[in-house]
Parts: structure tokens; sequence; C-alpha cells
């Protein structure tokens, strides 16, 4: 059987990241030193899976991330790889929003408000939710057996959430900067399923010891 492997990687930290910002597709922030130290630190302690091309959001923050854990490697930038646009909310910090009616009016899951500047959540849902199986479908295509993809943790929730297995919720897909989730499938599954299989952690090894504790 031919499995097409296919690795999402969250970016590594920003400034806004450390000082617990909102930051979105809004905001175009580079990484910090302390987020090239920790992906310079996960490259020496962990194996990032090969790849044979990267897929990165435009975003300043997925493009250096794809440079540091895949130099030379050729990457595509997708502007649908951009995480949500938080228009009015971005660049506040959680504790400032946590006061703030507008905030905890948007965060109520059955609410259809949209902030100014914002993208909706059905927007960034229809944005994002088919994108796994169309890189997968790029890959076919083209012959690539292995790819990674540099992008949001919103962007990977919203796609696992949709096509992955084990089926779980959105939020239930987070993962730490730098880190992510290697998937699998082979031509059937796109066709008949339009889901792939979550086999890994990526990088490789990198929550082993956690699992052990656990």
């Amino acid at each position: 059987m031919q499995y097409f492997k296919l690795h999402l990687i969250r970016h590594g930290l920003t400034r806004g990241n450390l000082e617990g910002r909102y930051i979105g597709g809004g905001t175009d922030l580079p990484l910090c030193s302390e987020g090239r130290a920790q992906l310079q630190a996960l490259t020496e302690q962990f194996a990032y899976p090969a790849a044979g091309v990267v897929f990165t959001s435009p975003l300043l923050r997925a493009v250096q991330t794809a440079e540091i854990l895949y130099p030379g490697v050729r990457t595509i930038e997708l502007q649908d790889l951009r995480e949500m646009n938080f228009g009015v909310f971005e660049g506040r910090t959680v504790a400032e929003l946590a006061k703030d009616p507008a905030f905890a009016a948007w965060m109520d899951p059955a609410s259809e408000t949209v902030p100014t500047g914002a993208e909706s959540r059905a927007a960034f849902a229809a944005r994002t939710g088919g994108l796994l199986m169309k890189l997968f479908e790029f890959m076919i295509k083209s012959h690539i057996q292995e790819a990674a993809c540099i992008t949001h943790g919103g962007v990977i929730m919203n796609m696992l959430a949709r096509h992955a297995l084990p089926q779980r919720r959105p939020e239930d897909w987070m993962t730490d900067p730098g880190c992510g989730y290697s998937l699998r499938l082979d031509t059937a599954m796109w066709m008949r399923d339009h889901l792939a299989e979550a086999y890994d952690i990526a990088p490789h090894g990198y929550l082993d010891g956690v699992e052990e504790e656990g």
C-alpha cells in the first residue's frame, strides 16, 4: 500500500505569543529570538519528518519557521493557510479581552457576531475546512510522497476536526509551537472517505516522555 504523508506543523513563537496577545491573520509578526531558539532546540533533540515540498502560510512567522525546519526545501505559499483575522481584537492581551463583553459575545459558539475587521467563523471554516484534502490532492497528482505544512494553530485544528482520524473536536487538536501531527492516506482513502489518519506527533518523539508518564 502506498501512503502519502503530510506533516502539519504550527509556527514557532512570536513576541505576541510570549506576551499573551491575540495574534491572528491581521498581524504579521516575525519569530522572536526565543522562538528561533526553541525551534533550533527542537531540531537538535527530535527528528522532524522528511518533506519533498513545504506548504506555508504567507505570514512571516510561518515562512521563517519553514526556513529553519526545512532549509533548502521547495516552499509553496498558500493564502488560505493564514490564521483567522481577529479584527479589532488583534494584538490585545487575553487579560484585556476577558473583560470585554464584545469578545465574550464573539466567543459564544452560538453567536453570529463578527467583530469589526474580523473574519467570520463561517468564512474561516469554509476557507480552511477542506484544505487538508486539497493539499493531499496536490501531492497525489504531483507524485509527492511526503510533504510538510507550516501554518497556524487555528488552521490545524479546523483541518483535522473536519478530515482526520481519530475524530476529535477542534480544541482537542491543539499543538505546541513548532510541533504538530503527521497524517497519511492512500488514494482509496482520499477518493472514498476524504479522511486521513493521524498516526504520529511531529517532530517524532516529542511527546514520548509525556505519554510514558501518563
